[in-house]
């Protein structure tokens, strides 16, 4: 689904590796990053990163003539304003890092996150005590606590895409030649409860409805079909429900769902007849994703032609269109009360919106050295996103700041998706795996003031509870990694923002 994922290389150089080289580096770097922790941070600002200010009238023009519409009639808690995203470190580090040591690969062992962890933190638990920064002393406090996580799941075939059921510890997986596969899953074991044999060419999508009574999946063989998941047998079949292969579909209620296709074209369902409520064709490229909140009355679009399209469901028709930005628009999530919507794109920065006006972003946050594919709101203010280097990364939303990795894969995430009660987060690999990481620790961070001076250095350095990689020396490793990506031949455009061309 992600034409931008590349087949990682073999790292046959790893065995040249010097350990005590390494270990020296660490221990130069870590003394001068210290050296610097009182120093202020610097804040990102539009105009630093390259963004073009906004032209004049030039969203206004997409939006719909029902100016009667009002997106934000029940919405509250909206902010105008935000605090500007405090930057991340690139100083010295990174290039002493990138020179002394070589890339590495990661040496985990299959299974689930907390489950067989070969290293233990090289810090002592008891310093919480002296900590004086919030996210830290949250991050060494959740360490503590116990946690359990189900073992990997591991297929022959590629898969597509992942699904948690509301209610049952049921998670269906997609695969690339068109089955679904439903698992019960344990903390002591996983078990293949059926396989459903549903398209003839590759599954993209797999969504429950909100009851859980039916599953609802769609192909590149352009059809959809329900699945009832009592009987185990095709509920309806939607045959050629569009003329290109379809991509991606939405569950907006228990009767109503969306779908999008390789071509741009959006389309509105009800379960209960057998024709599209409407049918839009506002974009010349792949959607992306679909999405909508708990009102139901904008349907929300990213496409791979760098557009962020918005569609009044009861108007049918569309409500505002994006400016173009120069980078594809992969993914997106709503925080803060429905009060912000935040996308991620395909050069690695989150873009954040004021919810009812999506012509132009209001924020934007450097994000991550390579592309955004995924994303999945974990709390009203946490989200996590994966892509092409294989780690799944968390990050508080408005204001930004990074909390550290939740978990890692050796291949690209292809998919991610969180359980009803968000304790458990699963995420698909390029290598036919699905592993399980316990966030149950994020609901320590909900009180945390995000705004207060704090050490970036430490935050990396207390990995993520769930996360395999807990001690110093992986996460400059992990430095390494990118630095080494880079001069192997990044050449992405360093500017931000809507490109001046439609």
């Amino acid at each position: 689904r992600h034409n931008h994922f590349k087949t990682p290389s073999d790292a046959d150089e790893l065995d040249d590796l010097d350990d005590d080289m390494v270990v020296g580096v660490i221990a130069e770097i870590e003394q001068e990053v210290l050296n610097e922790s009182d120093s202020d941070n610097d804040e990102y600002d539009l105009v630093d990163m390259g963004a073009p200010l906004p032209q004049g009238g030039s969203s206004s023009e997409s939006v719909s003539s029902d100016d009667s519409f009002d997106p934000n009639a029940e919405d509250s808690d909206s902010d105008d304003s935000m605090p500007g995203p405090e930057a991340e470190e690139e100083d010295e580090t990174e290039e002493m890092a990138a020179t002394s040591a070589k890339r590495r690969k990661d040496e985990d062992g299959p299974g689930g996150s907390s489950r067989g962890r070969d290293t233990e933190p090289d810090y002592d638990l008891d310093e919480l005590e002296d900590e004086t920064d919030e996210t830290v002393r949250a991050i060494i406090a959740a360490i503590k606590k116990p946690r359990s996580a189900p073992p990997e799941i591991k297929l022959e075939d590629f898969i597509t895409d992942i699904c948690f059921h509301p209610e049952r510890d049921i998670i269906a997986l997609a695969t690339i030649i068109g089955d679904v596969h439903l698992y019960e899953y344990g903390n002591e074991g996983n078990k293949l409860l059926r396989t459903v044999e549903v398209h003839s060419k590759a599954c993209r999508d797999v969504e429950f409805t909100e009851d859980g009574r039916n599953l609802l999946t769609c192909s590149k063989d352009k059809c959809v079909m329900v699945t009832d998941m009592e009987t185990e047998k095709l509920k309806k079949l939607y045959e050629t429900a569009h003329d290109d292969a379809i991509n991606t579909l939405h569950v907006l209620s228990e009767n109503l769902f969306a779908t999008g296709d390789d071509s741009g074209t959006v389309k509105l369902w009800d379960l209960r007849t057998k024709q599209p409520i409407f049918e839009l064709k506002e974009l010349e490229d792949q959607v992306t994703q679909l999405l909508s909140n708990e009102q139901n009355k904008l349907l929300l679009a990213t496409s791979a032609d760098g557009y962020l399209t918005t569609f009044n469901i009861a108007a049918r028709k569309m409500y505002v269109q994006s400016e173009p930005y120069e980078e594809e628009l992969n993914c997106m999530g709503i925080y803060r009360g429905d009060s912000k919507l935040v996308v991620g794109t395909s050069k690695g920065r989150l873009y954040s919106y004021n919810w009812g006006y999506f012509g132009y972003h209001c924020d934007m946050y450097p994000g991550l050295k390579s592309p955004i594919s995924l994303m999945i709101p974990i709390t009203d203010r946490i989200a996590c996103v994966a892509g092409e280097d294989g780690n799944i990364r968390a990050c508080h939303i408005t204001p930004y700041r990074n909390l550290g990795v939740v978990g890692q894969h050796n291949m690209p995430v292809e998919s991610l998706d969180v359980n009803g009660n968000g304790e458990l987060l699963a995420s698909s690999s390029h290598n036919n795996d699905v592993r399980f990481w316990n966030v149950k620790y994020f609901e320590d961070f909900g009180d945390i003031k995000y705004n207060e001076k704090h050490n970036t250095y430490k935050e990396q350095r207390h990995n993520l509870p769930s996360s395999k990689c807990t001690n110093a020396s992986d996460f400059f490793a992990d430095l390494t990694k990118e630095d080494d990506n880079e001069e192997a031949g990044d050449t992405n455009d360093p500017d931000a923002g809507p490109s001046s061309s439609a």
